[in-house]
């Protein structure tokens, strides 16, 4: 029976749309960098500034700890995860794992469509100047290269590293400048290049080199890390 003339599960509806609206606001402040990691979320002024009441926004931070982007502490709330320098690399060294396993699960099945638009962002990505832009197409082009596995656990488990690392991603692409870029594009091209050949041996070989070589040069870099090992 519906009350005041309201349709049964329009109040349901209307809360997803709201959790997913603030799930997307807090998603893109924290991926972007305007909310850091050890900084705490308040519920009541993410509430206010989107002008929802506190459900919404609880339901979005669960939604962004699955994610791996918030963690709950009992007591004190959710907030951006602070990683030492061996949780990166630890994260780094499964990505070179898993990567390698997503890409070859992807391949046999991107088709010419997926193939244009990797190396229609490829091209973007290389006539990229800004570390926002460089970041996230760099991301869109990982992810789309994964967009062909058919196993949801791997992909949202490899999204989930991504996003928990974003951060020291983005301090170390502002530290060594445009002048490393040349590096990623060309290891870029070449898994590109296995890409349009479907060769799975050499699109993990240089995918599992790519991960490593980034993980080897964040590990010269301690003072990207704050307070080094916890």
């Amino acid at each position: 029976m519906s009350i005041a003339g309201t349709e049964p599960g329009t109040a349901a509806t209307a809360e997803g749309a709201a959790s997913t609206r603030v799930a997307d606001y807090l998603r893109t402040a924290i991926l972007s960098g305007d909310i850091i990691p050890g900084e705490w979320i308040r519920q009541e002024e993410v509430a206010e500034r989107l002008g929802s009441s506190r459900l919404p926004v609880r339901e979005a931070l669960r939604i962004l700890e699955a994610e791996g982007l918030t963690e709950h502490e009992p007591h004190r709330g959710a907030r951006v995860p602070r990683l030492s320098m061996h949780e990166v690399e630890v994260i780094y060294r499964m990505r070179e794992r898993l990567e390698q396993l997503a890409i070859a699960e992807s391949i046999p099945r991107l088709d010419d469509d997926d193939v244009a638009r990797l190396q229609d962002v490829q091209e973007r990505l290389e006539a990229n100047t800004d570390v926002a832009g460089f970041l996230a197409l760099d991301r869109e082009f990982h992810l789309l290269s994964y967009g062909g596995c058919p196993i949801e656990q791997l992909t949202a488990m490899v999204t989930r590293l991504w996003n928990s690392t974003q951060h020291y991603r983005r301090a170390f692409v502002s530290l060594s400048g445009p002048g490393r870029r040349w590096v990623i594009n060309a290891e870029h091209r070449l898994l590109l290049d296995a890409i349009v050949r479907r060769d799975v041996v050499d699109a993990e070989r240089f995918l599992g080199g790519h991960i490593r070589r980034t993980r080897i040069e964040l590990n010269g870099h301690p003072e990207l890390f704050d307070g080094g090992d916890r």
